[in-house]
């Protein structure tokens, strides 16, 4: 009797094995696949600048994951084809991004094959992935079901801006004051308009640069860091060309915090740009903005007052797009040129300044200063940029916490 139950049990759990061992398959390729959808997503997002052509940029950035030109590209089933590959035993197919101005709208389209956008480039916000997948069977191949000896599987994401972030990291140190502090929304800056921004100096208001109509003060937030390799100087270039940068004794300093209070550049010294001009700490941060629009060693200022300015400008490149812009819309740059500022209650030389938020603003390439609008030699820091609004996610930052903003750039976060 026994020898007879296990002669029939023993096929039984044979199959219950192979089928165990399908299923663990199709588990296995369906992760390989959110995985690949995940990162479309996420490239795909970065890139919703809120131009006519942020949607094209959004779709090389998607099929940039999928590219195994250098082997790296996302792949499946054991890593052994690349996500997109047509040909061979097993195929899968991407389908193209489907971009919406609601979260909402992008979570109905998951798991629909070829679901349309609704949104161009200036309104995306949020963007669908949908990828499909043959995994291959072996045990279930003995079913009719299976006989094709493969599966259809299917993954989806969602990635999008978030709400506003309370900690914005990788910005420009540019504090700026809030024109009217009651304005939640813009600040008192006007959308669309051209700005000259200068350093906060004593005396008279410089003049404005050409083709501007409202002039911003401004001023370097305090990010010295006594335990770099790198001189001040050369510390100062590379928050002006990049951004805040985090440190290894300091990594939260490449960020800033809505309700904290920043200081002005440390060894700066207040006030000093109406008497001998513009402050080194000012020149050196312009000597870096700098090479958003050029080479900055061919701008005779920046060889002398920033070390070794030749080997630091070899890790930055101009924006691919120079044109001084009105319609940001229009703009089809890398946004290089896309700043983002903090904006406090007021600014102090001596004293602190606390952050009300962030607003972005578009560096313009502008003849109107002696070399362009941005001159590291001009006496005043002074540099033309457009006031944007909120049009970008920030590269990193933190929703949620004490602040009660809700009106600013928010990060890329994946919702699916």
């Amino acid at each position: 009797m026994s020898i007879q139950f296990l002669v029939i049990m023993v096929p039984v759990l044979l199959g219950f094995m192979g089928f165990a061992v399908d299923l663990g398959r199709i588990y296995l390729v369906r992760g390989e696949l959110s995985e690949a959808a995940n990162a479309m997503a996420m490239s795909a997002a970065a890139r919703l600048n809120g131009t006519g052509t942020a949607t094209d940029a959004a779709n090389i950035a998607a099929n940039l994951t999928l590219d195994n030109s250098l082997g790296d590209a996302n792949k499946y089933n054991f890593g052994s084809l690349v996500v997109g590959q047509t040909t061979g035993i097993l195929d899968s197919i991407s389908q193209d991004p489907a971009y919406f101005p609601a979260v909402a709208d992008a979570m109905s389209a998951l798991g629909q094959i070829g679901a349309a956008s609704t949104a161009d480039g200036t309104t995306a916000r949020h963007v669908t992935i949908n990828l499909t997948g043959e995994a291959p069977l072996l045990f279930f191949s003995l079913l009719a079901l299976g006989q094709s000896r493969k599966t259809l599987v299917a993954a989806s994401a969602v990635a999008g801006v978030s709400a506003p972030v309370c900690t914005a990291c990788g910005i420009e140190p540019y504090a700026i004051p809030a024109i009217d502090t009651a304005d939640a929304i813009h600040f008192g800056f006007v959308p669309g308009t051209l700005y000259t921004m200068g350093f906060q100096c004593n005396g008279a208001p410089p003049a404005n640069l050409a083709g501007t109509t409202g002039r911003i003060q401004y001023l370097v937030i305090d990010r010295y860091d006594t335990s770099q390799a790198f001189t001040e100087d050369q510390q100062l270039f590379r928050v002006g060309a990049q951004g805040l940068i985090p440190s290894p004794a300091t990594p939260g300093w490449s960020c800033a915090t809505i309700g904290n209070f920043e200081n002005i550049w440390a060894t700066a010294v207040p006030r000093g740009c109406a008497v001998a001009g513009a402050q080194a700490s000012v020149q050196n941060a312009m000597c870096g903005l700098s090479s958003r629009l050029t080479d900055p060693t061919l701008i005779a200022a920046c060889n002398t007052a920033v070390t070794d300015v030749a080997t630091l400008s070899t890790a930055y490149t101009p924006d691919l797009d120079l044109n001084a812009i009105t319609d940001y819309t229009t703009y089809v740059g890398d946004n290089k040129r896309l700043m983002t500022l903090p904006v406090v209650d007021t600014l102090s030389t001596t004293g602190t300044m606390q952050v009300l938020g962030f607003r972005q603003f578009q560096l313009q390439p502008t003849t109107g200063n002696a070399t362009g609008s941005n001159n590291p030699a001009d006496a005043n820091g002074r540099f033309v940029a457009l006031y944007l609004g909120v049009v970008a996610p920030v590269k990193q930052g933190t929703v949620g916490g004490a602040c009660a903003s809700t009106s600013g750039p928010g990060k890329v976060v994946l919702h699916r």
